[in-house]
């Protein structure tokens, strides 16, 4: 998705969000209509689609994720993790919300919700998939939106370009294994082969390829990287709302006869989201980071990677399953939900700067 690239280092002089980011949640709901009438006229056509894999791997949403992905992750220095000694407290905070506070959370949530409370009003062949896609999002940090609420909140950029970095770093390490953990606590199966070609495809051999374009970008100057970027950067979100359209031509069936569903999943989220958001922004205050590091640690602990998500579901459950569902419930409910957590800690900045132990806020 459309982010500022990371070498400008002003947030005051970004632009605040594109068309895109600013109604990406109607352009997901025109994307639910679109792909349930396609799929409802053109069964066939879609059913072929589905079937064009090579090792559990969907070619037509392999190249859509990679499109999706890619000109993300390009925007990420990893030279920024240097910066992260500068803020140690703050990165601490995010990584103990990112990684031993969200995703358990998540799992816990989903238990509670989906396989107890709400489970009567579910399909109940679809529970564990509907669990395992709601862990899947929980379990991967925000990369590219987050440059995006960190400017809108005047967010330290260094600090958020080095927390992404950071968290870019242990998600190539930490996904499979988490994700691993968390499906067999809670009594699903995983598939190890696919998952661990999942991480391969979708986040170790993207990050590659996107580090090599963009040192090569970087070689003609800043200006060609950041002119550069800013043609690119629409094919994430317009390979996104392809691959929606995909997912909701196999899922029409279901929503049509259980439209409860989506608001169902999308209760687990949104706890999640402001209970993430305000523990990180509390323990920032806590510690006694300003309010320019606190704002971007709270908003990377509430958003989700939600590509990396609706990929690795695919990948591992299906176009047909609820797991791509969930994924995509929290595609749906991303950005009103953020922009309210923004709005929180702008009109919050009083009380956190009147916290006794934040020096120099």
């Amino acid at each position: 998705m459309q982010a500022k690239p990371a070498l400008n280092n002003n947030p005051a002089a970004a632009p605040a969000m594109s068309v895109f980011e600013r109604y990406l949640t109607v352009w997901v709901f025109l994307c639910i209509v679109v792909g349930i009438i396609l799929g409802q006229l053109f069964s066939p056509v879609f059913q072929a689609i589905g079937q064009m894999e090579i090792a559990k791997v969907n070619l037509p949403v392999g190249l859509l994720i990679w499109v999706m992905v890619i000109p993300m992750l390009v925007k990420v220095d990893f030279s920024a993790l240097g910066e992260v000694r500068k803020h140690v407290k703050g990165i601490g905070v995010t990584l103990f919300v990112n990684w031993l506070v969200k995703p358990f959370s998540m799992a816990l949530l989903a238990w509670l919700f989906i396989r107890h409370w709400f489970a009567p009003l579910l399909p109940p062949d679809q529970i564990d998939s509907y669990i395992a896609g709601l862990i899947l999002l929980a379990a991967a940090p925000c990369t590219a939106m987050v440059f995006v609420w960190s400017r809108l909140t005047g967010g330290d950029p260094l600090f958020t370009l080095s927390q992404v970095a950071l968290n870019d770093s242990i998600m190539v390490i930490a996904f499979a294994p988490l994700v691993g953990l968390l499906l067999g606590i809670s009594a699903i199966i995983v598939p190890w082969d696919t998952l661990l070609t999942s991480v391969v495809l979708y986040i170790v051999i993207p990050v590659i390829l996107a580090q090599i374009l963009r040192r090569s970008l970087l070689a003609r100057g800043t200006a060609f990287f950041e002119t550069t970027m800013a043609k690119i950067g629409p094919w994430s979100i317009a390979a996104l709302l392809l691959t929606l359209v995909l997912l909701f031509a196999f899922q029409g069936e279901a929503i049509l006869k259980q439209p409860l569903v989506i608001a169902l999943l999308a209760v687990p989220i949104l706890i999640q989201v402001f209970f993430n958001s305000a523990l990180a922004y509390w323990l920032n205050r806590a510690v006694g980071e300003k309010h320019s590091v606190a704002c971007p640690s709270a908003l990377i602990g509430a958003s989700n990677f939600f590509e990396l998500a609706v990929a690795a579901a695919i990948s591992l459950f299906g176009f047909n399953s609820g797991a791509a569902l969930a994924t995509v419930v929290g595609v749906l409910i991303e950005v009103p939900v953020m922009l309210l957590v923004v709005y929180i800690v702008n009109n919050s900045k009083g009380w956190y700067e009147r916290g006794a132990s934040v020096p120099g806020a």
